[in-house]
């Protein structure tokens, strides 16, 4: 997946970057939010710094997704899909087993 250090680095400091834009907030109020100084976000996209082990585990609870969804390339929009599924079990069998067909036909049209 990574041919180097530097390669794991750049997707952490993109990937942080990618999902911080999808959930529409600024590298500032994210870093407090996480309760950090208001540059830690900021400096970890610089490449200034990059997160501790620790640090990593508290972006992903951020974004409400789990490491594994993190480092998962094939997924785009993990905070999104955690949001469809959070809301997908809410729904009745009937209303479900229609929003799959919905999106296999939306797929199909790819």
């Amino acid at each position: 997946m990574f041919e180097c250090c530097e390669d794991m680095e750049n997707f952490v400091r993109n990937r942080i970057a990618e999902l911080r834009t999808q959930k529409n907030i600024s590298a500032r109020d994210m870093s407090l939010s996480l309760g950090y100084g208001g540059g830690y976000i900021n400096n970890i996209e610089s490449k200034n710094s990059m997160p501790s082990i620790q640090g990593l585990f508290y972006i992903c609870e951020f974004f409400k997704i789990d490491l594994k969804d993190f480092f998962d390339t094939g997924s785009k929009s993990p905070v999104l899909i955690e949001e469809l599924i959070k809301e997908s079990k809410k729904l009745d069998k009937e209303t479900l087993e229609r929003l799959i067909e919905l999106i296999k036909t939306i797929n199909n049209k790819k």
